[in-house]
């Protein structure tokens, strides 16, 4: 890759960087790209270089999220026994979570967000999240997949709603 092909592709990824902060502090709609092109000091008129409308930024700053998680989750899902691979997907998420806290803040903004692009995205995203663990329970013969993917889902997004509220009890168990 030249040189110049290696600093677009970084500059790129700054802003997509810049925009996952700035989208998640301010929210999509009150976010502009002036901030986002402060945030990776450059210029708002470089922001369009690469995304033509705050729509598609929000669309690829929602795929780098989504990516991540994916790619965790399948490692997890091609390594790890069955009887562990529950937890283990328990513990990437967490980790994630904690290391990037403003990209599942976003996330879970977007869930509100009704432009059609940005529904793909979550739609499609969250299906592919479902299908591979779910396919991954079922051949680790975990009893009722099904069941256990819906749970796992679903502790997970309490996950994401105690985190953003900084409320950690809503995550206790007995034990």
């Amino acid at each position: 890759m030249k040189k110049s092909s290696a600093t677009s592709v970084n500059r790129k990824n700054d802003i997509i960087a810049a925009a996952i902060e700035v989208f998640a502090e301010q929210g999509y709609y009150r976010a502009t790209t002036a901030q986002v092109a402060e945030r990776a000091e450059i210029s708002q008129p470089y922001v369009f270089r690469f995304f033509s409308t705050k729509e598609k930024l929000l669309v690829e700053a929602l795929e780098a999220s989504w990516i991540r998680i994916i790619e965790a989750f399948q490692k997890i899902v091609a390594s790890a026994p069955g009887n562990e691979l529950e937890q283990q997907l328990i513990t990437v998420y967490a980790d994630i979570m904690n290391a990037h806290r403003n990209e599942i803040i976003l996330q879970m903004q977007a869930q509100t967000i009704q432009e059609p692009a940005i529904v793909e995205v979550m739609q499609r995203r969250f299906h592919e999240i479902h299908e591979m663990v779910y396919q991954a329970f079922e051949k680790a013969g975990i009893e009722r997949p099904l069941e256990r993917t819906l749970l796992f889902l679903a502790r997970g997004m309490l996950c994401n709603i105690s985190m953003s509220l900084n409320l950690p009890e809503l995550m206790k168990t007995e034990d």
